[in-house]
């Protein structure tokens, strides 16, 4: 079962905006190297919402193929349409993926029933296990736990990435949900207490910046050791903060840029970091230990 540091990774473009895979290709042993647990391959940190539908598959496709069994994959297959996400959940499962995570359908606000039944049937479409993601600050849409539980029934839907920040709704999570059903904390500010209060672990932006620092505090939350967690946790926390400086993913691509892991290139209607954040970020960079 997944667990620990997981990064939800950038997938890296030329200035152009095409997909540069042989950087790609180091990232994913660059995750390796340092300790990372799982990779999430095209998720929202990934530019899902502006690859096309072939491009999203050859990502997903590429990233198993790099990643040659060192390191689980989950894809990012959501979509606001039932349908898309049931063909790209089919896609990441015929390229070898070992989950999928389903971010809430975005724009067109479902009701809690159509949540119900939009997840329900991806899940009898394609025997993958899947991940639900809640994040309602991006899909203005809030799965809420009573949803959460009746989906946690259904045998391949295995946990939930919860985005919300809120402690209070991890423990209303865990109220109601099966033992084995993992939740995976989506904010890195209150990630390291998410795993502290019963988490499995978090699917993390500052992990693409900072993998070996993250995966050594996951390990310390996920033991229960509190004060090693926090100390451990402490100095990663400007960067908790920068890296939404601008909308995810601008500031990460800059920081990774900056440490010589990817070009710069990033997709409309996404743009380059603001000049004004560049010495916040390089700062909280410095403070984390990512560049000198």
């Amino acid at each position: 079962m997944f667990r620990g540091s997981m990064v939800a990774l950038v997938t890296p473009m030329f200035a152009d905006g095409s997909v540069d895979y042989d950087s790609l290709s180091k990232l994913v042993d660059f995750h390796v190297a340092n300790g990372t647990s799982a990779l999430v391959s095209v998720g929202t940190t990934g530019e899902s919402a502006t690859l096309d539908m072939e491009e999203h598959c050859e990502v997903m496709r590429r990233t198993v193929e790099m990643a040659a069994g060192r390191i689980a994959i989950i894809a990012g297959t959501g979509s606001n349409s039932t349908a898309e996400a049931i063909a790209l959940t089919r896609c990441a499962q015929q390229g070898g993926a070992d989950a999928c995570l389903l971010v809430a359908p975005y724009y067109n606000k479902p009701t809690q029933e159509g949540l119900f039944l939009h997840h329900r049937l991806i899940a009898e479409s394609v025997d993958i296990p899947q991940i639900l993601y809640n994040v309602p600050g991006r899909t203005v849409c809030d799965m809420l736990p009573e949803t959460v539980s009746r989906l946690a029934t259904i045998p391949n839907i295995i946990g939930i990435k919860e985005a919300t920040g809120s402690i209070e709704r991890l423990r209303d999570i865990l109220a109601t949900v099966p033992d084995d059903f993992r939740l995976y904390s989506g904010d890195d500010a209150t990630g390291t207490e998410f795993m502290l209060q019963g988490g499995h672990g978090v699917i993390s932006v500052t992990s693409n910046v900072v993998p070996a620092r993250m995966a050594e505090m996951c390990d310390a939350a996920l033991a229960g050791d509190r004060e090693q967690a926090l100390e451990l946790n402490r100095p990663l926390e400007g960067l908790h903060t920068c890296l939404f400086l601008e909308a995810n993913p601008i500031p990460v691509k800059w920081a990774l840029h900056q440490m010589g892991l990817i070009p710069e290139g990033i997709r409309l209607p996404l743009t380059p970091l603001s000049e004004q954040f560049h010495q916040p970020l390089r700062q909280a960079m410095r403070d984390a230990g990512a560049i000198s």
